[in-house]
């Protein structure tokens, strides 16, 4: 108790400016804290970048040490498959091999590149579709032919994976990708308008439309009136 009395004392005779400043000062060694790794994130990832524009191959090696999970992560959630997720990696890592010289660091060097391979999994994406086309219009139809299965319903107790994964697939396309990169990535908005070559507040705008959705359809239905006497 008396040490209390006496820090209080003394606390009182300090000027009101300087309790302020003292009360600051661990925020603003935080705030400093966070700058410097910023900073230092800023100063590797422009390392990064020039060392791959010289062509240096450890510099590859180490862009995919450090994100190369993450990539084939993102991918498949695009993608669907483990598979076309792996070739989606490599073909990013092919063009940005071949067009680094086009990097003028508008953003970042590691956003630079998830955009290229988002692009990638578009591609794959359309062509896989395209595919699908082709051989319905060359299946011969035939008159008793089964009738093609529809997918299957949701079952009754599904567990919460199952039924994210389905009510994510009835989003659209930027509103599953928004939502993939900035809940499942951890992407800011300001990076995923990079990626997705959209304003902020477009990318926003969407995550805020694929959350409504995905509540709707993820919400149980209520019990009418009359069935909950």
């Amino acid at each position: 108790m008396g040490n209390m009395g006496l820090a209080l004392a003394w606390e009182a005779r300090m000027p009101r400016a300087a309790q302020r400043e003292r009360r600051l000062e661990p925020f603003r060694e935080q705030i400093a804290a966070s700058d410097r790794g910023a900073d230092a994130g800023r100063l590797e990832d422009a390392a990064l970048a020039e060392a791959c524009r010289t062509g240096d191959l450890r510099a590859y090696e180490r862009l995919y040490s450090l994100h190369g999970a993450r990539m084939k992560n993102l991918a498949r959630n695009i993608l669907g498959s483990i598979t076309d997720a792996e070739d989606a990696v490599q073909e990013t890592f092919l063009k940005v091999q071949r067009g680094i010289a086009s990097f003028r660091g508008q953003s970042t060097f590691v956003t630079w590149t998830f955009r290229i391979l988002v692009n990638t999994c578009y591609d794959a994406r359309r062509s896989r579709l395209r595919k699908k086309e082709v051989a319905v219009e060359d299946e011969p139809q035939r008159d008793d032919a089964p009738p093609r299965p529809e997918p299957r319903a949701a079952v009754a107790h599904p567990s919460l994976r199952l039924a994210l994964e389905r009510a994510l697939a009835e989003l659209t396309r930027h509103q599953r990708d928004v939502f993939l990169l900035y809940e499942v990535e951890g992407f800011r908005h300001a990076e995923i308008s990079a990626m997705l070559e959209i304003s902020e507040t477009a990318s926003k705008n969407t995550l805020f439309q694929a959350k409504k959705n995905l509540r709707q359809m993820l919400e149980p239905p209520r019990a009418s009136g009359a069935g909950a006497r």
